[in-house]
C-alpha cells in the first residue's frame, strides 16, 4: 500500500538546509534518516522542496484563475518535502513517520495514495 508523508518545516529549518553554520547539523540528522528509508526498500519517490517564497500559487475564483506568487497557505509551517513509500499499511507508514528527525519543530503527514487511474481516463 503506498502512503505520502509530507514533511512540514518552520522558516528556521528551511534556513538551516543551505546556512553554512547551520546545514551541517540539519543535514546531519536528515540524511541517517533518508538513508534508512531507501535502505529498506519503501521508497517509491520523493524530493525536497525550495523554501516557500519560490512557490508560485493558482487559483480560481468567479471563473478566473488567480496566480500568486508565494505559498497559499497561512501557516508557519510550509511544506518542505515528501517521500512516497510503499509499506503493509498504515501502522507502518506511521512508524517511519515518527523516526523523522523534526528538528526545532515540524510535523510529518501521512495520506494513502489513491490507486492510479485506468489506462483509458488518462
Amino acid at each position: 500500500m503506498q502512503f505520502t508523508m509530507m514533511f512540514y518545516v518552520d522558516p528556521e529549518e528551511f534556513e538551516a538546509r543551505s546556512d553554512p553554520g547551520k546545514a551541517e547539523s540539519f543535514w546531519g540528522a536528515f540524511l541517517p534518516y533518508a538513508r534508512a528509508l531507501f535502505k529498506a526498500g519503501i521508497v517509491v519517490g520523493g524530493a525536497g522542496l525550495e523554501p516557500p517564497a519560490t512557490a508560485t500559487t493558482v487559483r480560481y475564483q468567479g471563473g478566473q484563475r488567480m496566480v500568486q506568487d508565494g505559498p497559499f497557505a497561512a501557516t508557519k509551517e510550509q511544506l518542505g518535502g515528501f517521500f512516497i513509500i510503499d509499506v503493509p499499511d498504515l501502522d507502518t507508514a506511521l512508524h517511519w513517520a515518527a523516526r523523522y528527525p523534526a528538528g526545532a519543530g515540524g510535523a510529518v503527514e501521512v495520506r494513502p495514495n489513491m490507486p492510479p487511474l485506468p489506462p483509458t481516463q488518462h
